[in-house]
């Protein structure tokens, strides 16, 4: 029985490849259901958190890996944050009624940026190539082939309900003495089918595929959505805009709201909260903004 938000690494005992299998429900649907998305839109942004899951177990740091689509297409952006905690949070904008197609129907022409932000590390990675490829997953692999140097294969699969994916990668900077053993292991990765990888354990799938190989599986990992927005950070997103645009906003509107768009939680300020916002930032004594 397959486990569900969860991630479960593996490694191939005789060969220098290791990998990973996903099964994603509940953080799925919490994704899902903070925005009508349309079916052909959803599809593209549960793959891309089970693409987010996979790349990002292969990292080993504290901090957060983001991946966006940007084109100028039906769906002009993605975007996908992993937390090294185990915590997803993503969104997608698209433009009218979404019609299936590839990789450049859906998503015109555009970039796949991957940021790494690691804690306590005041320069950020970030990576940027030319999308390509017929879908998300091939898109992926030519990133890590061209922007990392590590040869990646992803498989990746989702319906309404749940989203699946594997990932077969070579270890960085280890060569194998059996030359076929990468060829082999990718074309036997390449029969796993759509319903399989939704519907089997990784132990299933991974027995299914590799049968004749010794793997080493590590324990099951969580995987759960959670949104990093606070009044605080809103409060210091105010800050940054300064006292004259605020008190413009309230001027025009009687109150300042901010809506989160990964949970749709939503934030207000008044005039008194204003007040309490800049003198705090000026140093003047404060008091805890008031609750509406």
């Amino acid at each position: 029985m397959k486990e569900t938000d969860r991630l479960r690494r593996f490694l191939f005992e005789q060969a220098a490849i290791r990998g990973a299998v996903v099964h994603l429900d509940a953080t799925w649907k919490a994704i899902h259901e903070k925005s009508n998305y349309p079916p052909v839109v959803a599809q593209e942004l549960a793959q891309f958190l089970s693409a987010s899951a996979l790349l990002s177990s292969m990292l080993k740091f504290d901090g957060s890996m983001i991946l966006q689509v940007q084109g100028d297409g039906q769906i002009p952006l993605l975007v996908m944050e992993a937390v090294s905690d185990g915590s997803f949070r993503g969104l997608a904008h698209w433009r009218g009624e979404v019609e299936p197609g590839n990789l450049e129907a859906l998503f015109g022409s555009g970039r796949l940026v991957i940021t790494i932000d690691r804690e306590n590390v005041r320069e950020r990675y970030q990576g940027i190539v030319e999308l390509k490829g017929e879908n998300l997953a091939q898109a992926l692999q030519q990133y890590m082939m061209q922007s990392e140097q590590l040869e990646t294969f992803l498989w990746l699969s989702s319906d309404l309900q749940q989203t699946a994916g594997l990932l077969i990668q070579k270890m960085p900077g280890a060569h194998d003495e059996d030359q076929d053993a990468w060829n082999r292991v990718t074309q036997l990765a390449n029969t796993i089918s759509d319903e399989e990888l939704l519907n089997l354990s990784a132990e299933e799938i991974l027995h299914r595929l590799f049968h004749e190989d010794d793997i080493r599986l590590y324990d099951a990992e969580p995987l759960s959505f959670r949104c990093t927005c606070t009044r605080e950070r809103v409060t210091n997103m105010l800050k940054t805009l300064g006292p004259d645009e605020v008190h413009s906003i309230l001027e025009e509107q009687g109150s300042v709201s901010v809506d989160c768009q990964f949970c749709n939680q939503h934030y207000e300020f008044d005039k008194v909260d204003a007040e309490l916002i800049f003198a705090a930032a000026d140093g003047q004594p404060s008091v805890p903004p008031t609750k509406h």
